[in-house]
C-alpha cells in the first residue's frame, strides 16, 4: 500500500519550487534527482518507513540541487584548539599569502615569464631564492606535496638500485601513505636495517653495495618511539655516505622553519639543520609547520636538486600557480622576521594563557547555557610533534539535557560551521585555534546551539 502511495515523477516537477529548478538548471539532470528521491523513498519503504508526498520528495530534491551547487570545501571555525588539523585543511594561511593567491587568479600573470626579457622564465625562481636564503641549501624544487616529493626524488635518483632505510623509519603515515609502497612505486628496493627500535651506523654501512643508490633517514613525524632506544643522526649518515659514494635523503616531514623549543615544546628537525648537516636533499611539507599552502618542499645540492627537476615526473607532480603565490608569500614573512605576527599557527602557538582565558570568558557571556571556564591542553596535531600540547583555556558547556552529542550537530549546521571537541559529556571550544575575525560568527552559531 506505501509504495502504492508513492507521487510520480511527474507530480514532483509540477511541484513550484521543482519546477523553477527545472527551468534554472538542466531538465534532465532535474529529472533525474527526482527518480533518485523516488528510488530512496522506496528504500525507505522497504525497511519499513512511511511513503512520502509529492511535497516531500520535492522539498528533498530542492535541497539536493542546494547541496550541489554549495561551494566546498566550506570555511568552518576550528574550536577544537587542534593547531594543525587534518581534516579541517592543515594551516591556514596568512592575509598576504591569500592576497598572494587572489592576485594570481585574477586574469593573467608572469607565471613563467620573465618581465625584464620578456622571454619564458622558469615559474620557480622567485620561491627557489627565497628557500634558499632561508635554509642555507643550494637548490631548491616544490611540487604539489611531500609525497610526491619523496617519489620524485626517488624515481630520479634510485629508480633500479636499492635505498637503504632504518627498519624504524619505514612507516606509515596519514590516509595509508607508506614510505615502503613509495619506495616500490619509484623503481627503487628497500633495503631495511637494525631493529624496531635500534639502529647504529653501522647498520647502514654494513648494508650499502655497489648498487646502492641512496640512504634514507625519514623523521617520526606523527608517533613516538621511547625507552630503549638507538638511531643515528643525520651528520653520521652524512659521513656514511661520503665514504660509501651515496647520496643522502631526510624526509623531515612538518617543515618547520624555527626551533619548537622556544614555545616549551619538543625539537622539531628543522630543513636548516638538515642542510648545515650536508643532507643531499630534505623534503617536507609546505601546510604544516610552516604555516602555507600544501606543497612538497625539496632542498639541497644543485646536481641533486637539477636532476630531479629533468626528470619527467617533476612536470606531473608540479606545484600550481595559486599555491606558489601562496607559498612565495609564506616564505616572506620568514624573512621579514614576522612569523609571529602574520602566519596564523604561528600566532596560536605563541598566544599565552591568559589572553586565551580572557577570550573564553568573553564568549560565555550571554549563554543561556551553565558553563565554566577550565584550563585545558591544546595540541599541535597535523603528524606534527607527536604527543605535545600546549596550555590553555576553553569555554566548557554543561548540554543538559539536550546533550553535547547533539549541540555539536547544532554547531556543525551554523551557517558557518563551528567545529569543537566534547569530554565527558562537555562541549569545549578552544580560543587557541579560533581566529580573532570569527568570533562573532561562533558567538551567533554557539547562541543559537544552545539557546533553542
Amino acid at each position: 500500500m506505501q509504495f502504492r502511495n508513492l507521487p510520480s515523477v511527474d507530480s514532483v516537477l509540477a511541484k513550484e519550487n521543482v519546477a523553477t529548478a527545472a527551468q534554472s538548471f538542466d531538465r534532465d539532470w532535474v529529472v533525474d534527482l527526482v527518480r533518485e528521491a523516488l528510488d530512496s523513498a522506496r528504500d525507505h519503504i522497504r525497511q519499513g518507513g512511511d511513503s512520502p508526498n509529492a511535497d516531500d520528495v520535492a522539498k528533498s530534491v530542492c535541497q539536493s540541487i542546494e547541496d550541489t551547487m554549495r561551494a566546498e570545501p566550506r570555511h568552518v571555525i576550528n574550536a577544537t584548539g587542534v593547531v594543525i588539523h587534518t581534516n579541517l585543511g592543515r594551516a591556514p594561511l596568512s592575509k598576504a599569502a591569500i592576497e598572494a593567491a587572489s592576485q594570481a587568479a585574477q586574469g593573467y600573470s608572469n607565471l613563467e615569464l620573465d618581465l625584464a626579457t620578456g622571454r619564458r622564465g622558469s615559474r620557480q625562481a622567485q620561491l627557489q631564492s627565497l628557500l634558499c636564503q632561508i635554509t642555507g641549501a643550494e637548490a631548491a624544487l616544490a611540487v604539489n606535496n611531500n609525497a610526491s616529493a619523496m617519489l620524485l626524488g626517488l624515481s630520479a635518483l634510485a629508480s633500479g638500485r636499492e635505498v637503504v632505510v632504518s627498519r624504524s623509519e619505514a612507516v606509515e603515515i596519514g590516509g595509508g601513505f607508506r614510505v615502503p609502497d613509495v619506495l616500490r612505486q619509484s623503481g627503487s628496493t628497500l633495503i631495511d636495517v637494525g631493529t624496531t627500535n635500534r639502529t647504529y651506523v653501522r647498520d647502514y654501512d654494513d648494508a650499502v653495495t655497489e648498487n646502492t643508490a641512496a640512504v634514507l633517514k625519514v623523521h617520526s613525524s606523527n608517533f613516538r618511539v621511547e625507552g630503549f632506544t638507538a638511531e643515528v643522526a643525520t651528520a653520521d649518515l652524512v659521513e656514511v655516505g661520503r665514504a660509501r659514494g651515496v647520496a643522502v635523503l631526510h624526509d623531515v616531514g612538518s617543515g618547520s622553519l624555527v626551533l619548537t623549543e622556544k614555545y616549551g615544546m619538543a625539537h622539531e628537525p628543522t630543513p636548516q639543520e638538515s642542510i648545515k648537516d650536508g643532507a643531499g636533499l630534505v623534503f617536507f611539507s609546505g601546510d604544516k609547520l610552516l604555516g602555507g599552502p600544501q606543497a612538497g618542499i625539496i632542498i639541497g645540492k644543485k646536481e641533486l636538486v637539477d636532476q630531479l627537476a629533468r626528470h619527467p615526473l617533476a612536470r606531473a607532480v608540479r606545484i600550481d600557480k595559486l599555491s606558489l603565490a601562496s607559498l612565495t608569500a609564506t616564505l616572506v614573512h620568514y624573512l621579514k622576521d614576522e612569523v609571529e605576527q602574520e602566519i596564523p599557527i604561528w600566532r596560536m602557538i605563541s598566544t599565552q594563557e591568559p589572553a586565551l582565558k580572557k577570550r573564553a570568558k568573553a564568549w560565555q557571556s550571554g549563554l543561556e547555557c551553565p558553563s565554566i571556564i577550565d584550563k585545558s591542553r591544546s595540541a599541535v596535531g597535523g603528524g606534527s610533534l607527536p604527543g605535545e600540547t600546549l596550555p590553555s583555556w576553553v569555554l566548557s558547556l554543561d548540554c543538559g539535557e539536550t546533550g553535547a552529542v547533539e549541540v555539536m550537530r547544532r554547531l556543525r549546521e551554523s551557517s558557518t560551521p563551528v567545529i569543537a571537541r566534547i569530554e565527558e559529556d562537555r562541549v569545549l571550544l578552544d580560543p587557541r585555534t579560533v581566529l580573532p575575525e570569527e568570533d562573532g560568527q561562533l558567538l551567533d552559531a554557539l547562541r543559537s546551539a544552545v539557546n533553542k
